[in-house]
């Protein structure tokens, strides 16, 4: 009986500890040793898993936890279930400053962080170390005969011009359940109102609504998607089956994200944390040499045309509850058109 009881007990425990929704969840190291960097992050194990294997080549006795969830449950984690998670690591920058400003973040400095441009830092707690930028993902095969649109206003041209071509063949973020995709639909809507002008025309083609942006890819090169919107150019170029389509950063402007990490004050380890952060840093400036960095798409792109999110206060506007609640009103009113 006592067996059975702590068999309970210990299955409670572990489903306690993980009581946000996670999506993935790998070990680097010897899960016997001293305990490990937990680190929560947005991005796959496979996107991130170089930048964790230089790390251990410089640190090899150091065991890393990695815990991949959506960005909306990383931030649940740390600032309602206070989880003691070492490092956060976040593709929505807005999410992240505002666990920075509600006082979830440890402060830190180093010979690390002194140097680095001063949009790469905020209030010595939200580092960013790669910039992303977001753009259409276009199937070669359901776009053959029809010219690849380069901006915003093609875009929407071939899809009126089209609408049986690509009724159910076009995909995006769902803002209500993805805190990046939400960043980018305001940050767009800030930038131009081209974008609520394709959020109605997307609308009415019975669009595809997505958590996570490596999803829409798969689906672009299986054939369910002859388009995908907002999708990260890093996670795009990764992709095995880059043959299959396109990537265009909209020459009228490109939203570059900046993923950003902190250290939450539940950490455990806050020493070894930034160790981390400070090798992460080390590795993306000044020689940006970091394999997260290596983005051709941001390379080839004209400077003028990339629209790079701020980071600071400006980020928490739109997670006002009433300014969020109205806008994805007004998102569902142009995208849900049932």
């Amino acid at each position: 009986m006592r067996h059975v009881i702590l068999s309970i007990v210990m299955w409670l425990l572990a489903n306690v500890a993980y009581a946000f929704e996670i999506e993935d969840r790998a070990v680097f190291g010897d899960q016997t040793g001293n305990a490990p960097l937990r680190i929560v992050s947005t991005a796959d194990i496979s996107y991130f898993k170089p930048i964790i294997d230089a790390f251990r080549t410089f640190r090899p006795d150091v065991t890393i936890d990695y815990t991949v969830a959506s960005s909306t449950e990383v931030m649940d984690a740390i600032s309602r279930e206070k989880h003691p998670f070492d490092i956060v690591i976040s593709s929505a920058m807005d999410l992240q400053t505002k666990l920075a400003n509600d006082g979830f973040a440890r402060k830190h400095t180093s010979p690390a962080t002194q140097d680095l441009p001063d949009w790469a830092v905020w209030n010595d707690m939200v580092y960013a170390f790669t910039q992303e930028p977001a753009g259409f993902v276009i199937s070669k095969a359901l776009f053959e005969g029809l010219p690849i649109p380069q901006n915003r206003q093609q875009l929407i041209t071939a899809l009126r011009q089209n609408p049986d071509r690509f009724k159910g063949r076009v995909g995006t973020y769902d803002i209500r359940k993805s805190g990046a995709g939400y960043l980018f639909a305001t940050q767009d809507a800030r930038a131009s109102d081209t974008y609520w002008r394709l959020t109605e025309v997307m609308g009415t083609l019975d669009p595809t609504l997505y958590c996570c942006a490596s999803e829409m890819i798969d689906d672009v090169v299986n054939g369910d998607l002859a388009v995908a919107y907002n999708v990260l150019a890093s996670y795009a170029e990764k992709s095995p089956h880059k043959d299959k389509f396109t990537i265009i950063l909209p020459s009228d402007f490109s939203i570059v994200m900046l993923r950003t990490m902190l250290i939450p004050k539940t950490s455990d380890n806050p020493v070894l944390a930034a160790e981390f952060l400070d090798f992460v840093l080390a590795q993306t400036y000044p020689s940006g040499v970091s394999p997260l960095l290596k983005t051709q798409s941001l390379g080839q792109a004209e400077q003028s045309t990339l629209y790079r999110i701020s980071m600071g206060p400006g980020l928490l506007v739109y997670l006002d509850y009433f300014k969020k609640k109205n806008f994805i009103a007004e998102w569902e009113n142009a995208i849900v058109q049932n």
